[in-house]
């Protein structure tokens, strides 16, 4: 079975500067083992499926079967990478080590809900869902509340990756493998640290918003900002793109320059660069538009 074809932003904090109870739910994590990147996709469809084929089913992962609470050991994933993995300008600090992402699987899933029942019609939440609407809004929120930072330390998104997510990083930070389309060990992603890409971003937005308005990719780029305001600022942030790089040859995946594309295009906006604009959107459209098709043709 292929991984879930889901690309991810994730940031990875100092243990150090977490407060309990996060920081004793991640050492217990790592005392039982990290969580390779390789196995992220599977590990959370695993988790999901598990909640929604239990008798009764669970409306999120860790639910205890009454819906009270969370079971006692429920399931409580971490990935973590060092200081020295992640690229630095003069201006950045990253760390110290280690670096630990929780995954956050129920308040992904919880704000996931939210977002369903804030875009989703009465006839098909009565379809997905087993309880009423209000009761689920309620669940979700308080599950959201209670993360320590106020928001998630991952955001993912399927079968493409949001193209102001580029802004954030320095093209030639690349980290390429190949291996295999089927082979987990095959990876596409980025890294920066957390004060690189708030400064990156927040250059970004202010172009692009002032090129093409607040709405569509200037409105992205505010959420993302907002987001990673949240975190430690030595903290790093990475941009990866998950289980898509089984949809991608090789030639494609090497030859790959949205990052490239989107930075040049902010430059462009920002000399008012038309041309180039144009040029660089079209590289874009060609090679997600090809995911975009496979997407909605299978």
């Amino acid at each position: 079975m292929p991984r879930p074809f889901v690309a991810y932003l994730r940031v990875y904090e100092p243990l150090s500067v977490l407060e309990p109870p996060l920081a004793d739910q991640v050492r217990r994590a790592l005392e039982k083992g990290a969580l390779s990147r390789a196995d992220v996709g599977d590990r959370e469809r695993e988790l999901w499926l598990r909640s929604q084929l239990a008798t009764p089913s669970r409306l999120l992962p860790g639910d205890r079967s009454d819906g009270r609470g969370v079971v006692q050991d429920a399931p409580f994933d971490v990935m973590t990478i060092s200081p020295a993995e992640v690229p630095t300008s003069d201006a950045a600090r990253v760390g110290p080590g280690p670096l630990v992402c929780p995954l956050d699987l129920r308040a992904r899933s919880a704000a996931g809900l939210i977002g369903f029942l804030a875009n989703s019609t009465g006839p098909l939440q009565a379809e997905a869902l087993n309880r009423a609407a209000d009761e689920v809004r309620s669940r979700a929120a308080f599950v959201m509340a209670e993360l320590n930072a106020g928001a998630v330390h991952v955001v993912s998104t399927t079968w493409t990756v949001p193209l102001p997510w580029f802004a954030l990083v320095d093209p030639d930070t690349r980290r390429i493998v190949l291996a295999p389309q089927n082979d987990p060990a095959r990876q596409l992603s980025w890294r920066v640290a957390m004060a690189d890409a708030r400064r990156r971003v927040a250059r970004a937005h202010t172009i692009v918003k002032r090129s093409i308005g607040e709405n569509g990719p200037a409105k992205i780029l505010a959420d993302t900002g907002r987001w990673l305001e949240h975190f430690h600022p030595h903290s790093a942030v990475e941009l990866d793109y998950g289980g898509l790089v089984q949809l991608i040859e090789d030639k494609d995946l090497l030859e790959d320059t949205s990052a490239q594309d989107v930075n040049a295009i902010i430059d462009a906006l920002e000399a008012g660069d038309a041309e180039e604009v144009a040029l660089r959107y079209e590289h874009l459209r060609d090679f997600w538009g090809e995911l975009g098709f496979r997407e909605r043709h299978g």
